[in-house]
């Protein structure tokens, strides 16, 4: 019986995380359409985007929130009782953090900014590249020590993931690397803080709702004082119907569903894994194009995303150093 549990346990964290994943490529997906500075016209400024995305993820979160605690509130047979109140004791003790929330938002923003400062692929180069070294350093500090695997795994992954994106890199400018970067250590840290989350919806969605205050301050300021836009062609407002769906669709379900079950996923994944399996997200919008954009599968995708699975392979495969870990305050 103890084996079928831990298998479906198992089975569970891989499903979280294979939907987590998904949707953080759908979100870069969404935010390459909304955000592109190719277009002739722009959909919507990075402001406004950053806006509508916490926002439409801190109503969709908040609904389901409500929905969870009603469904307990009407769950009063004797059978499940006790389940139901232990459930709620931690649901009550589930409120994200100021500083998960701060994190999210410096995440959100400078992401925005630096999309349209940044083509894809320098882009993509940046943030994950600022993901592993503030993951993993994070990790080093809190007491964690890879195995000599985990490292010839991670670095062969991130070796595939540098062939994958490496022919569309050109020099960035500074600004754009300077909030690219940000944005990258911001996510890892608000990632490890989830690894602590005893109810990820809850955790999420109370970060998301956080987040609020943090918007219309960056709201206000960009109204009040437009000499505080960072991007020279974009430092007013711009909103169109397609990109104010863009913005909901990318906070609403990639962000804020896809965060949930990232946060849920992470209870069951070590620092390293969730460092490393971040950086099949631009192997799976690749191939997302292939399946709904009608694009081809090429040599140098096909490469660079064995090379990828293969590093992670490895250190999903490696056997993690006993250590005591100081939780991240």
């Amino acid at each position: 019986m103890s084996v079928l549990l831990a298998y479906l346990s198992t089975l569970s964290v891989a499903l979280y995380t294979l939907v987590a994943l998904v949707a953080f490529a759908a979100n870069s997906v969404l935010c390459r359409m909304a955000l592109s500075v190719q277009q002739t016209t722009p959909l919507i400024d990075p402001s406004s985007f950053t806006a509508i995305r916490l926002t439409a993820g801190a109503l969709v979160l908040w609904l389901l929130m409500s929905l969870r605690t009603r469904r307990l509130h009407t769950n009063t047979s004797d059978v499940n009782k006790s389940a139901a109140n232990k459930t709620k004791a931690a649901i009550s003790a589930s409120h994200g953090s100021f500083l998960a929330a701060g994190l999210l938002f410096i995440y959100a923003v400078t992401f925005s900014y630096a999309y349209v400062l940044l083509d894809t692929a320098t882009g993509a180069l940046i943030l994950f590249a600022a993901v592993q070294m503030s993951m993993m350093l994070m990790s080093y500090i809190q007491g964690q020590r890879l195995t000599l695997l985990e490292v010839i795994g991670a670095s062969l992954a991130f070796a595939g993931f540098g062939y994958l994106v490496l022919p569309g890199v050109s020099a960035p400018s500074i600004i754009g690397l300077i909030l690219m970067a940000l944005s990258g250590c911001a996510w890892g840290g608000y990632t490890l803080l989830g690894k602590q989350s005893r109810k990820p919806l809850f955790d999420t969605g109370y970060n998301f709702i956080r987040t609020l205050p943090l918007v219309a301050a960056m709201i206000g300021v960009v109204c009040l004082v437009p000499l505080f836009s960072v991007v020279e062609p974009m430092n007013h407002l711009i909103l169109s119907p397609a990109g104010i769906l863009l913005a909901v669709l990318s906070g609403g379900l990639a962000s804020g569903v896809g965060y949930a079950l990232w946060y849920q996923a992470l209870r069951g994944l070590t620092a390293t894994h969730a460092a490393v399996l971040q950086l099949t997200v631009p192997v799976i919008a690749a191939f997302g194009g292939v399946l709904f954009l009608d694009e081809v599968i090429s040599i140098h995708l096909s490469i660079s995303a064995s090379i990828i699975f293969l590093g992670i392979g490895l250190v999903i495969l490696a056997k993690p150093k006993s250590v005591t870990i100081n939780k991240l305050t």
